[in-house]
């Protein structure tokens, strides 16, 4: 049960004074629970960016070989104060991603604990700027992509969901959640069975995918049409990264209020607590090595695509 959870993280970040020091409260009765707190300042405000870490009964942390889950709540503000009032529909990454280590936390001071590491990072501002898209505006952040990648994509990270709100667009009108294909080191692979297989005991429905373009995997900042940040992750790791967007049938802008629909985070945070047993004990993968290595065999490296589009966001 997460919605407990999620209600829970939802309560805690719709006010105006909401801090990572108050997120990191929230992890206080599980001792096992590491969670450091980082304010950083950019050109547009200042956002604190949160990292727990919940760890594994093999995890590399205990100097174990268990794969090691990321989980990142992607988005620009939980909040546009003071233009908007209350929680915004951007914030529903942040939510999910909090909500997951909170249950993961839980479940292991329970007596559930996974075999590997699970890291869970997104960032808390509740007065961020907004941004101009079409077909409806976004949520802006206080710092730059790079920024937000250089604090939420961790080196020990060997697979990644990144969990973001996806609704303002016209190619994913379905109200939930929806998974991406596997992003990795620059090419676009195949969606995981096993992912599918997952989203659809999690949710109870057929699973839903969305899809993606080049120029979704390209660094913010070069000028291309990106659905949204969601993929940003992938280009500054070479650990797949799968997004996990949370949806509407409508086109809900980001910077809309009252739009945060808590039976829909709490499916996405279900399916990463599901995704995070799975993966740390190998029963799970979210690409095949096999076909990767022939991909990479027959095109060579699409690494190129990030660094030139990692340039172009620096210029």
């Amino acid at each position: 049960m997460v919605l407990k959870q999620t209600l829970t993280v939802m309560e805690s970040l719709e006010s105006a004074y909401v801090t990572g020091e108050k997120v990191k409260e929230l992890f206080s009765p599980y001792e096992n629970v590491e969670v450091t707190v980082q304010t950083v300042t950019g050109e547009k405000g200042s956002t604190d960016f949160v990292k727990v870490v919940i760890p594994g009964s093999d995890g590399k942390s205990k100097g174990g070989n268990a794969p090691t889950v990321g989980i990142i709540g992607r988005l620009g503000g939980i909040g546009a104060r003071p233009s908007r009032i209350g929680l915004v529909s951007d914030a529903d990454g942040a939510v999910a991603a909090v909500a997951s280590a909170l249950k993961l936390a839980d479940m292991q001071a329970k007596g559930d604990t996974l075999l590997g590491d699970v890291l869970v990072t997104t960032h808390i501002c509740p007065d961020a700027p907004t941004l101009p898209h079409d077909p409806v505006d976004f949520m802006d952040s206080p710092v730059d992509i790079l920024t937000m990648n250089k604090y939420e994509v961790l080196p020990e990270m060997e697979v990644i969901l990144s969990i973001d709100t996806t609704k303002g667009n016209r190619v994913v009108n379905h109200k939930g959640i929806a998974i991406s294909p596997t992003v990795k080191e620059g090419y676009i692979l195949r969606v995981s069975d096993d992912l599918l297989r997952i989203m659809e005991m999690s949710t109870g429905q057929l699973p839903v995918t969305f899809p993606i373009t080049t120029q979704d995997i390209t660094p913010y900042g070069n000028d291309l049409y990106h659905i949204n940040s969601i993929l940003q992750p992938a280009v500054a790791t070479d650990s797949p990264v799968v997004g996990v967007a949370i949806t509407a049938q409508s086109i809900v802008p980001g910077c809309g209020t009252g739009a945060s629909h808590e039976t829909d985070i709490a499916d996405a945070v279900r399916f990463a607590v599901e995704v995070a047993k799975e993966a740390t004990n190998g029963t799970c993968t979210f690409f095949s090595t096999d076909e990767f290595n022939r991909i990479t065999d027959l095109y060579g490296s699409m690494k190129v695509l990030q660094t030139l589009g990692q340039k172009t966001a620096q210029q």
